[in-house]
């Protein structure tokens, strides 16, 4: 019998306001440092995907979500030196105001227009945010189709 696959799952929250997604530079990491990237992180052991995305958005944006303020956008199954359950999360209400509280991790973070998101965006995060404007929940990413 074949191993099972190990999975990492990522959590990946997508702000839209008029117009315009937040999106901060990395830096100081080892991916994707000097791209831009949606709010992220990756879900910790005896934790539920709702209190992750509601930790991450606090620690990387400084803002509280409540959990019925989050809406499961998009999930991507990504393909490359590991796999990942990549999963998108909208949020419909926030409050507090953005703020960089890891300056170490992110250069700062920046409302960019969503129809014209700069070159340099992290290539998987560029293709699922164009699926959930399509309004496609489902996408896979680095696999040979």
């Amino acid at each position: 019998m074949a191993p099972k696959p190990e999975v990492f799952i990522d959590l990946h929250l997508v702000l839209i306001r008029d117009g315009k997604i937040l999106m901060g530079e990395r830096r100081n990491n080892g991916f994707g440092a000097g791209q831009y990237h949606v709010p992220a992180g990756h879900l910790e052991p005896d934790e539920t995907i709702i209190d992750g995305i509601i930790r991450e958005a606090r620690e990387e944006t400084g803002i509280s979500i409540r959990a019925e303020d989050l809406e499961l956008a998009h999930v991507m199954h990504f393909h490359g030196s590991s796999d990942r359950l990549s999963l998108f999360f909208t949020a419909r209400h926030w409050t507090g105001e953005i703020e960089n509280p890891e300056p170490e991790k992110c250069a700062g973070w920046h409302w960019l227009p969503l129809d014209t998101l700069p070159a340099n965006t992290i290539a998987y995060a560029k293709t699922a945010v164009g699926h959930i404007q399509a309004g496609e929940c489902l996408g896979l990413f680095g696999w040979e189709v």
